[in-house]
């Protein structure tokens, strides 16, 4: 398997490159013209190979001081300002400059507060590639090796253990309020039961189709399923099955005392629990998306959801009538969040797109991330400091880690393949779900601890 991903190209841009292969690469492949350049006179001009600590010409044409009147930190070739300080690149480009009540001109820039860059550039040294030969368990260069040996790149999260069990890809991860258990549902058409002090799988429940998408609400754990949403209560062991569907069930989400499903016909269904009956009944259905619904999310009174027509439509949660449809994006809207008094989308279109409301109410982007890559899903929460991450999966098998609002690189989680869920655990504990079956358990690491 590959790790060698195009994802990197940002982060390697900004960091310079980590080796000097290219340039032993051109030494060996032209001797005549280095001798050559032994017989001239050095350039009047600083080597920016010998200022970054890793030039290996020799003689090199060069210089390998600084001129007069110059200091290393000074504007001359070599320093800092080809790399740019922030994935916003440090100016305005990329924002909207309309007034409004809520703008907020920090988005994308690393001076906003985050000291995010000053740690990645202290830890980003190797390539950005998981080694296959460690992988394997038989890697003979150990720390000498130039690809990674790990599965995240940086030190802000360490990876606690791996469970394994399911036979295809992991599409949902839910922990219920009050539980010892962890659960996930996958592709292979079970949900897994795992036992959170032991790491032990539980249980299998074996259901009639492959999971889309699982939630927990307080004790309840909701599991979208083809033309079905399978409901379980973790505490009384209530299981009821929602009909209504049609086709695939991706995307989940509770507001208002009422439960909402995306499917794959474009329609959203909502049921609202009757706790004489201890059941639920259908509420209503939601028309308008020409596409499968694939992510929801509640906020401000508000139902967002994003479909595979491109568009985000916003929903009266009262009403449920929908007030606004946002065509911004130009591929699948993969998934929305909600943060702080903004609404965050991704897409397969390589963007995320940060929507503020305006005066009159509706909603408008103030700021457009770029990314190498398709996204699939996000996360939001808090480190282990208080400071709140973005987790983004692409389809370039890693998760990045991103401080807000500056989109400043925390680091990078690598899987092998895929990464379709991640979900908030307590306690700084955070997992996600890949295309291989597997799920992983992380942790924020504390500085504070490590300085101990």
């Amino acid at each position: 398997m590959d790790f060698d991903h195009n994802g990197s190209r940002r982060v390697f841009q900004r960091l310079g490159p980590s080796n000097n292969n290219n340039n032993r690469f051109q030494n060996q492949q032209q001797p005549h013209q280095n001798h050559q350049q032994q017989q001239q006179p050095k350039q009047q001009k600083v080597c920016y190979h010998w200022r970054a600590g890793r030039c290996n010409k020799f003689p090199c044409p060069f210089l390998h001081s600084e001129l007069p009147g110059t200091s290393s930190n000074g504007g001359g070739v070599g320093t800092s300002s080809k790399r740019p300080h922030s994935l916003g690149g440090g100016s305005d480009e990329g924002f909207s400059m309309r007034k409004s009540p809520n703008f907020n001109n920090t988005w994308g820039r690393a001076g906003g507060g985050s000291n995010g860059n000053a740690r990645g550039v202290g830890v980003v040294k190797k390539m950005e590639k998981v080694c296959n030969f460690w992988i394997q368990g038989n890697c003979h260069f150990g720390d000498r090796c130039k690809y990674l040996h790990s599965w995240s790149l940086g030190e802000s999260v360490s990876l606690l253990t791996t469970l394994e069990g399911h036979q295809q890809g992991v599409t949902g991860i839910a922990w219920p309020s009050g539980s010892d258990k962890l659960y996930t549902g996958g592709k292979d058409s079970t949900v897994r039961v795992w036992d959170c002090q032991s790491g032990q799988c539980a249980g299998v429940i074996t259901l009639g189709g492959e999971v889309g998408c699982m939630i927990s609400e307080g004790p309840w754990i909701f599991v979208g399923i083809p033309n079905m949403v399978k409901a379980w209560n973790a505490q009384i062991n209530i299981d009821l099955s929602l009909s209504g569907p049609v086709g695939q069930v991706y995307a989940l989400v509770v507001g208002n005392d009422l439960l909402f499903a995306g499917t794959q016909d474009g329609a959203i269904l909502a049921w609202k629990f009757n706790p004489a009956s201890n059941s639920f009944e259908p509420a209503a259905s939601l028309s308008g998306h020409t596409g499968p619904v694939v992510t929801l999310v509640v906020g401000a009174n508000r139902l967002y959801s994003g479909s595979m027509d491109h568009s985000i439509r916003v929903w009266n949660l009262e009403t449920l009538q929908c007030l606004q449809t946002l065509t911004e994006h130009k591929s699948v809207v993969m998934s929305v969040l909600c943060w702080d008094q903004f609404l965050l989308s991704c897409s397969l279109d390589k963007t995320i797109k940060v929507w503020v409301a305006t005066e009159n109410g509706n909603l408008e982007v103030t700021y457009t991330h770029n990314e190498d890559h398709g996204l699939l899903t996000f996360c939001g929460m808090h480190d282990s400091e208080a400071k709140p991450v973005l987790l983004c999966s692409s389809n370039d098998n890693t998760v990045r880690l991103h401080d807000l609002p500056s989109f400043s690189d925390r680091g990078k989680i690598f899987a092998k393949e895929e990464i379709r869920s991640i979900q908030i655990g307590p306690g700084g504990l955070f997992f996600t779900g890949d295309g291989s079956g597997q799920v992983r358990v992380w942790k924020w690491t504390s500085e504070q601890a490590g300085a101990v």
